[in-house]
């Protein structure tokens, strides 16, 4: 599996297959060939299934399998306690990247037939394969996610008997003296400890090695074995892979463990972007409590001039009242005549003072209510205005609080998905998105100048 750095890496692991273990041949064989109603790993995509290639199927269960094998002398438990590891099961793997680099599914079918030969040499023969399937129905979630499109990640199951070639001696009881202690007979025999025996490492000299203590050096078989896999592909001509790095405890990992240490890395990477949106989210938050305070300005605004206008219009209405009662009715304003008074004494003495007193007072309430019609209609252009405001303003502060919610929202969905985009793809995501953005600019770009020259052409 790779490390998320950019390098695609061989990788291929050993695993027993045992009835005491959560690894068992019936497990295996149900997972492997696709023989459950339902999986726990959600990322089994049923419809892809029937493209699983098997470069070898086996005669039935794998126990069945492995019990003709024994029938047909192919296999040998001469030896074997009830108790021992009948089969193991080797997974072929490199990270989903590179087979999206090189095309998908046919470069994958290639390339898992490629590391099937690999198989063969590995485990010792072709006979001792009880079943060799390639994957190609569970989807990266990562990837898929981080692209915009369905990411599978290939990888090749191989259960297999583990088997070493056996020399079966002639003992003292035979017959015939020159041959005791030679060879009998050579039979597969069924040795998962044999098979992967560490072996005493060899210096230069071809002498055994040993440590600080005085004990023996091994030399590690699973270390073999991940340098036998990647020396092959190599050699197949697949020479732009790595190999699984020396002594990484992540080649151990279960798929389920790697993929929640993967997520965890792909968090950490996307913190500094949540950061981000959090910071547009207060942002928000302020623009909608400044549109808030604004609309609670005009709404008093708004309050006082109409309390202004309620305290105009009865003065208006009491002037208007008085005018109308007074002028309709002059006579009511002059003092009667007394008895054989003259006209001319009755005009100068009595009646013209009240009339100038009268006309000054009619005058000055002309002025007064020219005055508060002028105050009235400025107060109610003014009340109109911030009506509008108000209404502005509370649209403004409605529509930040649906942004608001919307990019909640929104930030919620991004926290259901943030753990599945990796650093790698992203940034890989947003330059194909600038560059494809680039490019169709410099395209309208060219189109406007080729159009700006024809225009010119046809002008002269």
């Amino acid at each position: 599996m790779a490390r998320n750095d950019g390098v695609d890496r061989t990788f291929v692991r050993n695993r027993d297959l045992r009835l005491d273990k959560k690894a068992t041949p019936q497990s295996a064989y149900e997972h492997n060939e696709r023989k459950k109603q339902s999986y726990s790993n959600v990322d089994v995509v049923n419809e892809r299934t029937p493209m699983n290639v098997h470069f070898k199927s086996p005669t039935g269960t794998y126990e069945e399998t492995f019990e003709a094998l024994e029938r047909e002398n192919v296999i040998s438990t001469w030896g074997m306690k009830p108790n021992s590891t009948k089969m193991c099961e080797l997974i072929f793997d490199v990270n989903s990247a590179y087979f999206y680099n090189h095309g998908g599914y046919k470069f994958a079918k290639q390339f898992y037939a490629d590391a099937y030969q690999a198989a063969i040499q590995i485990v010792g023969g072709e006979q001792y394969i009880i079943s060799a399937v390639m994957h190609a129905d569970e989807r990266n979630r990562g990837m898929s996610a981080a692209l915009g499109e369905d990411v599978y990640h290939y990888h090749m199951h191989v259960v297999y008997v583990p088997v070493v070639q056996k020399e079966i001696l002639w003992t003292k009881r035979c017959k015939d003296p020159s041959l005791v202690g030679t060879v009998k007979k050579i039979i597969p025999q069924v040795s998962r400890v044999k098979k992967w025996h560490s072996a005493q490492a060899l210096d230069e000299n071809g002498k055994p090695m040993y440590n600080a203590k005085g004990e023996p050096v091994l030399h590690n078989s699973y270390s073999d074995l991940q340098d036998d896999f990647y020396n092959y592909m190599r050699n197949a001509g697949y020479t732009d892979v790595e190999r699984g790095e020396y002594g990484s405890t992540e080649e151990h990992l279960t798929v389920t463990q790697f993929k929640v240490e993967q997520e965890r890395k792909r968090h950490d990477a996307l913190r500094a972007e949540n950061a981000e949106i959090e910071m547009t989210l207060l942002g928000l938050e302020e623009k909608k409590v400044d549109a808030e305070n604004e609309l609670h300005d005009i709404s008093r605004q708004a309050e006082e001039a109409q309390d202004r206008l309620k305290e105009l219009t009865p003065r208006i209405n009491d002037a208007e009242a008085f005018i109308e009662k007074h002028l309709g009715k002059p006579e009511a304003l002059l003092p009667e005549a007394s008895f054989a008074e003259r006209a001319t004494h009755y005009r100068e003495e009595k009646a013209l003072p009240v009339l100038q007193r009268l006309w000054k007072l009619v005058l000055s309430l002309y002025h007064k209510l020219q005055e508060l019609r002028r105050d009235f209609r400025s107060l109610q252009s003014k009340f109109e205005s911030v009506s509008r405001d108000r209404d502005i303003y509370k649209r403004r502060w409605e529509k930040a609080g649906e942004e608001n919610e919307t990019l909640k929202a929104e930030l919620q969905d991004y926290d259901r998905v943030k753990q599945e985009l990796g650093p790698t793809q992203i940034t890989g995501l947003i330059a194909r998105s600038k560059a494809r953005e680039a490019a169709e600019k410099a395209a309208r770009q060219e189109a406007k100048r080729a159009s700006k020259s024809r225009h010119d052409r046809d002008a002269r």
